[in-house]
């Protein structure tokens, strides 16, 4: 019994190292100088995202696990060699009968350990399985291939969420900026309804109606603050770093005009989406799975040899076999599986043209929407323009004391209206630009 006892120690300790070396070692969070230092670019954000995020990781050990899953697929196909050893001890009771005397007699018959031991090394190779084992190695590489495609969706879906929360957050310095403007014009207005107010010219109306506009004013900052800690949070959570950690961006909420050829967008993803080779591979995998079921209906052969040893002088013991096993009838269980693999493949072929038409509606929808977001902004700043002038000429009314006071708050709220649809109409565009890349199979 110590040699079983000695190999399995030894199995223990090689298969803990392997697996201590094979593991990977967990990535630590980019350090918080990096990210509070200086504000950092929308690409370093996703650098960061790409190297940190732990989604990442998580794709690329499931990875790891398809391709030993492909080794395990190969290894029926490679000689496989195992070792026994037994010893067994053992008393019988045996009933004879005397031929002289017709008596029957009882005696004690012990097999003793150094008369049944045993030790013995056996090597079997299949020798043709009609192609089982080799069918069901390439369908998991398959799979092992869909989880490599899995690594760089989820690349895609991580670099396109940093790049939106990245737009949130400079929409809402955005929002913060213009709706500060909008309560120190507020609070003008207010020390200018109360002068007028103390002299005479104004009633208590004019300085109450400039008191609410003050406080709204007030409400809408305490809104946009909120908004930017949100959305930093958002960030930070998108690119794997802690979700309080105070990182800082650059404001690039500006318009670029943008060149899209339709007509070659869609070729463009269905070469570049990894949802589409996914789909593609999991049919090819699917047909594999189909040979291997039909295969199954044919016997294996396999050879064995045995070389070892018995009695405690291990007196030499060998064997040579060659056999063919070959399932005549299970109840109709093989013909169900291969009429289910046959179904999986009609099922993989109409997923794959699904993919294909989810991939165009996402293209098309995405340069629609970037289109109409160029056209807002432009519409937007117009209106921006027409309302600051508007502004500036019912403040020089107010201030003359031929204007009203509800003119005056109505110009404002005007303006402030405008400049966030402006600001809104920014950060669609270059969301938009983000969806478009992800449609397009970019980062």
């Amino acid at each position: 019994m110590r040699p079983v006892l000695v190999v399995a120690v030894l199995w223990l300790t090689l298969t803990g190292t392997a697996a201590a070396q094979t593991a990977p070692p967990a990535t630590p969070a980019p350090p918080r100088e990096v990210l509070t230092q200086r504000p950092i670019t929308v690409d370093e954000a996703v650098a960061i995202a790409l190297e940190y995020q732990p989604n990442i990781l998580a794709r690329l050990g499931d990875y790891a696990a398809a391709k030993y899953r492909v080794d395990q697929a190969l290894a029926p196909l490679l000689p496989q060699l195992t070792g026994s050893v037994s010893a067994s001890k053992s008393q019988t009771t045996v009933l004879s009968t005397s031929s002289t005397t017709g008596l029957t007699t009882t005696s004690q018959v012990a097999r003793d350990w150094n008369e049944t031991f045993s030790a013995q090394v056996v090597l079997s190779q299949i020798l043709f399985d009609f192609g089982k084992n080799a069918a069901t190695t390439e369908a998991t590489r398959k799979l092992a291939d869909v989880a490599l495609e899995d690594v760089e969706l989820q690349r895609q879906i991580i670099t396109q969420s940093v790049k939106q929360a990245y737009t949130n957050i400079n929409f809402a310095q955005r929002l913060i900026r213009v709706n500060e403007q909008a309560l120190q014009r507020a609070e003008l207005n207010l020390r200018s309804a109360r002068g007028f107010f103390e002299v005479g010219t104004r009633p208590k109306s004019d300085v109450t109606r400039a008191e609410v506009d003050v406080a709204n004013a007030r409400v809408d900052v305490i809104r946009a603050r909120n908004a930017e800690r949100l959305a930093r949070v958002a960030l930070n959570t998108a690119m794997g770093v802690r979700a309080d950690t105070p990182t800082q961006v650059l404001d690039t909420l500006v318009y670029q005009p943008s060149s899209i050829d339709r007509a070659k967008l869609i070729d463009e993803a269905m070469r570049k989406r990894p949802e589409y080779r996914q789909a593609r591979l999991r049919a090819e995998a699917a047909e594999l799975q189909v040979k291997r079921t039909f295969r199954d209906f044919f016997p294996d052969i396999t050879g064995s040899a045995a070389y070892g040893g018995v009695r405690t002088t291990l007196d030499e013991a060998w064997s040579a076999t060659l056999s063919l096993s070959w399932s005549i009838f299970d109840g109709g269980n093989r013909i169900a599986r291969y009429r289910e693999a046959k179904a999986n493949v009609d099922a993989a072929q109409a997923r794959v043209r699904a993919t294909e038409l989810d991939i165009q509606r996402d293209v098309e929808q995405t340069a629609i929407t970037v289109n109409e977001a160029e056209e807002r902004i432009q519409a937007a700043q117009k209106a921006v323009e027409s309302a600051q002038e508007n502004f500036r000429l019912a403040q020089g009314r107010f201030d003359a004391g031929v204007g009203t006071i509800l003119e005056l708050t109505d110009a404002q709220l005007a303006l402030t209206q405008t400049q966030n649809t402006e600001a809104q109409a920014l950060a669609d565009f270059r969301i938009a630009l983000s969806n478009l890349d992800r449609a397009l199979g970019q980062r």
